[in-house]
């Protein structure tokens, strides 16, 4: 079912903005009746419409007894429980009416989705500026740290977004991995990349076919051995010498980079997914801060689809090994 476009939206609540949510199947004796079937996830939904917190698509508050009618739009407002708080912080490094471009620190999700929500980088923005039309450009990876950019204006979402869907951005990333290669470096990395299924869907498969991901590896510099303790011990033991090195990725693919580094026998340090997948640590506890993935957005630049400008953002951080 398509969503109707609306003129008006209830505001967001401690950075998180409204969701909606259409009613159709049933039929449906009440609107209580029809969340509960719809969304079954959300227990408390008697207590959300007591509190006046599910409204009609022009912002009167429902009651839980009230007739569904098919076809209505509703607002609700998305509730997990407390998030175990990601303790870096946000960095803006450019404000303007157009575009926000900052320095994401590692751990922290991008936008809400499954067990995250306070703890994203787009609600604690919507937050912090009060800017609720805040959406990102493009996507950045939870353990993926560097610039990400975000829209202001709804009005100028296409404009940007075709920037990233033309390819017309140039992005540099940096990483640690061990060292060396299976090839000589430059090299170019084209592979053909798809989701996987089953129980293995986080990681992404290179199955052979026409490429569809394209990355360029280059070596910055070799470090030597990694620190005493820097490593968890199945990294450890393929690691004899670390390197630096500088990624572009020329397609956007899922992973891409990740899985590319891979290929060349030189998975990025840190990294939970690839080669192998690391089960998530249950929602109440943090995940090991001292052994982030070592792979930095370090800059993206692009000509200003509005002003002909071009554009250039370059992260702060830096990537290290960190034994403490």
């Amino acid at each position: 079912m398509t969503r109707p476009r609306v003129a008006w939206a209830p505001p967001m609540r401690d950075g998180v903005s409204p969701s909606r949510v259409a009613v159709s199947g049933g039929p449906w004796p009440t609107v209580l009746a029809f969340l509960q079937a719809r969304l079954p996830a959300v227990a408390d939904w008697p207590e959300r419409l007591a509190r006046g917190d599910v409204l009609t698509l022009e912002g009167r508050p429902l009651q839980a007894d009230e007739a569904c009618r098919h076809g209505a739009v509703y607002w609700y407002w998305r509730q997990l429980p407390p998030e175990p708080r990601v303790p870096f912080e946000i960095e803006v490094l450019h404000q303007d009416e157009h575009l926000l471009a900052i320095d994401k620190p590692h751990f922290l999700a991008v936008s809400p989705s499954g067990r995250y929500l306070q703890e994203t980088v787009t609600v604690r923005l919507k937050r912090l500026l009060g800017i609720d039309t805040l959406v990102p450009m493009h996507r950045l990876d939870r353990e993926t740290a560097g610039v990400l950019l975000y829209i202001v204006k709804p009005e100028v979402r296409n404009a940007y977004q075709a920037v990233l869907r033309d390819r017309r951005a140039h992005k540099v990333y940096e990483a640690l991995a061990p060292w060396p290669p299976r090839q000589p470096l430059p090299a170019e990395v084209s592979t053909r990349l798809e989701e996987s299924p089953g129980d293995a869907f986080m990681q992404m498969l290179e199955l052979p076919g026409e490429p569809n991901a394209h990355s360029r590896v280059e070596l910055i510099q070799r470090l030597g051995p990694p620190p005493p303790g820097a490593l968890h011990d199945e990294e450890a033991a393929r690691t004899t010498e670390i390197a630096h090195y500088r990624l572009q990725p020329h397609t956007g693919r899922r992973h891409q980079l990740r899985v590319h580094m891979q290929s060349l026998g030189v998975p990025i340090l840190g990294d939970r997914i690839y080669p192998r997948h690391w089960p998530e640590p249950p929602p109440d506890a943090p995940p090991d801060y001292r052994r982030p993935l070592q792979l930095l957005a370090r800059e993206i630049s692009f000509t200003d689809p509005l002003s002909g400008q071009t554009r250039r953002f370059v992260s702060r951080r830096q990537l290290r090994l960190d034994a403490s």
